[in-house]
């Protein structure tokens, strides 16, 4: 049975922070987005991996050169080997899924890695959020610009030069539940200049 997180009572954290106003409920979905770290036994079938894949390539990115690559990873082995090298990625061992982002630098607008990074992010806050959407839970994982991460990454999984491993995230189902948040905080706005 798959529960939905976002039907799932939630109430709204501020973290110590005085809240002048409600989360926009328009939001919720957005704000119910959490990295989940515990997981439940469940497999995530192959159309939900698509349907998540499909969501990551629909981010933007500079002068649509979409640089991104994507290795699914379903084994349990691997995926503890990957783990391994991921200081605070052992979530990825028990996950059902493990989605190795990363960007191809030939391919990245203007052969730039501060477009390559830029796109591989937006890439990976859609996984993270369509994750939600469809009542999965998902932690992304840093490994670029970590040089014995990237190392451990590329040579587990023979990722060729120029692609980079930007990062990796955890997917299945949650077993722990989280508020809706949001992290607002006014004093990180300026308005018009600094």
């Amino acid at each position: 049975m798959r529960c939905i997180a976002r039907e799932w009572p939630r109430k709204k954290e501020t973290h110590g922070r005085e809240s002048t106003r409600h989360m926009n409920p328009k939001l919720d979905t957005l704000f119910a987005r959490r990295s989940i770290r515990t997981y439940r036994e469940g497999a995530v079938d192959d159309n939900t991996v698509r349907d998540l894949l499909e969501a990551a390539m629909a981010a933007p990115s500079a002068a649509a050169k979409d640089p991104w690559e994507f290795i699914v990873v379903r084994d349990r082995q691997m995926l503890g080997r990957l783990a391994s090298g991921l200081p605070n990625g052992t979530m990825l061992s028990t996950a059902a899924v493990g989605l190795v982002v990363c960007g191809n630098l030939h391919r990245a607008h203007d052969k730039q890695l501060s477009y390559l990074l830029q796109d591989c992010s937006a890439a990976i806050e859609n996984v993270l959020l369509a994750a939600s959407m469809l009542g999965l839970g998902a932690c992304w994982l840093g490994v670029h610009p970590r040089e014995d991460r990237v190392a451990h990454i590329r040579s587990l999984l023979g990722i060729p030069e120029p692609v980079i491993p930007v990062s990796a995230i955890a997917i299945g189902w949650p077993g722990e539940l989280k508020d809706s948040r949001t992290r607002y905080r006014e004093e990180m706005v300026h308005r018009e200049r600094w």
